[in-house]
């Protein structure tokens, strides 16, 4: 998921496929690396590693907008100080901070016209002096074609001295020295001006040192740039890994909402009531929980692919009760009283939703193990939930069945309590 950049003269790129990956060995060897990397002087080495998920620039990114260049990148300064000041950022990038010097010609329009000098006629003769005009091809004996481009003669390293044997042609036939037109200097320019929302924009980008967390470490950047006094019609916004877990949750919300939706209407449809729905239902909050815990003691944050997980494990939790709450329904129906059917359910489907629960763990070990940053999350959540809604649901499921089954304005102390059998 890198980026890919323009090639260029002055930068080289080197691939290495590690032979194995031994979690805190492999960190420990890639940081060693990037010090004696960072001792080398006149260069910048930088020492990335290749992740899963959707392109970003880097994993902290602060989008600076606005309209005057000047102002834009003395913003950038600032942000590019502060991103690395702070503990855990590294290779931090200002796009702006060292500027490209170009030759600027000033033409003095109102000597050109009087001399009959177009500005267009400037510059191409400009043009073809320092880089160059095709002139036309040339064809060998061996049918192969070369171009032929025209300049300047130069010996060397050309340098703006060039300039003063430049003779521009005007309309009446006759050369007039270009120093006679325009004077020549050095400016500073952006090397890019990119544009965001139809406005100037420039990204100071940043990544993060092993070990510390891109979310807290954005978290603390961007408490520290808004306490930024910025000029009228200039912001900061966040991009990188915040703007695009933001983008990739965006949709994330409405299919939850969707699905949860869909599955009580299948529940409403089969039960045919929405008591026995609520029952049925309750062993998803058990298992969200067991989920956020198994997250937090294996080490990892609330990503996509946890979500994820969160939606399939809802799926899961719903079937192994749905095991439980019909069966406990069809005994019922044949004749059995409540309680008496609450405990033979909790006895005969106990081992299937037992059985059922382990082997999806079993399944889902491997990928919990791996401690892969895409995939492991996803496998902790689910294996927390079922271990949670397993435990819990099988305590709860029958309460809260009982409570929904006892007709109304019935005593409490007419009933006995019922008797699970776990």
């Amino acid at each position: 998921n890198v980026v890919p950049r323009g090639l260029s003269s002055n930068a080289g790129q080197l691939f290495v496929l590690l032979r194995e990956f031994n979690e805190g060995k492999t960190e420990l060897l890639l940081d060693s690396l990037r010090a004696q990397f960072a001792a080398y002087p006149a260069a910048r080495i930088e020492l990335r590693e290749f992740e899963n998920g959707p392109p970003v620039e880097a994993p902290i990114a602060i989008r600076v907008q606005g309209t005057n260049l000047d102002t834009l990148r003395n913003l950038a300064g600032n942000v590019e100080r502060i991103l690395s000041a702070l503990p855990g950022t590294q290779y931090v990038v200002n796009p702006v901070r060292i500027a490209r010097t170009d030759i600027r010609i000033d033409v003095d329009r109102q000597k050109a016209g009087m001399l009959g000098v177009p500005t267009s006629e400037v510059d191409r003769t400009v043009r073809l002096a320092i880089a160059g005009l095709p002139a036309g091809v040339i064809r060998t004996m061996d049918g192969k074609e070369h171009d032929v481009v025209v300049r300047l003669p130069n010996a060397g390293r050309p340098d703006i001295g060039v300039l003063d044997h430049v003779w521009v042609s005007a309309q009446s036939g006759g050369q007039v020295p270009l120093n006679q037109l325009a004077t020549t200097r050095f400016a500073a320019t952006p090397a890019v001006i990119q544009h965001r929302d139809s406005e100037r924009s420039l990204t100071v980008t940043s990544f993060v040192r092993t070990g510390f967390n891109t979310a807290r470490l954005t978290n603390e950047a961007l408490a520290k740039l808004n306490a930024m006094t910025l000029p009228g019609g200039y912001r900061l916004v966040a991009a990188g890994e915040l703007e695009s877990r933001e983008q990739s949750f965006g949709g994330m919300g409405g299919a939850i909402i969707v699905a949860v939706f869909l599955i009580l209407a299948v529940l409403v449809v089969e039960f045919e009531t929405f008591r026995v729905t609520a029952v049925v239902a309750s062993v998803i909050p058990l298992g969200i929980v067991g989920g956020i815990v198994a997250l937090f003691f294996a080490g990892y944050t609330l990503s996509f692919t946890a979500l994820i997980g969160f939606v399939a494990l809802v799926g899961i939790e719903i079937k192994t009760s749905i095991l439980l709450v019909d069966y406990t329904n069809q005994l019922v129906g044949e004749g059995l009283s409540l309680h008496d059917a609450i405990k033979r359910a909790g006895e005969v489907r106990f081992l299937p939703i037992v059985l059922t629960s382990m082997t999806a763990i079993g399944g889902l070990l491997p990928l919990a193990l791996q401690r892969s940053p895409l995939y492991s999350p996803l496998a902790w959540v689910i294996i927390g939930g079922l271990v949670s809604s397993t435990l819990l649901a099988r305590l709860v499921t029958p309460v809260l069945y009982l409570l929904a089954a006892r007709p109304r304005g019935e005593a409490t102390a007419t009933s006995a309590a019922p008797v699970l059998v776990a």
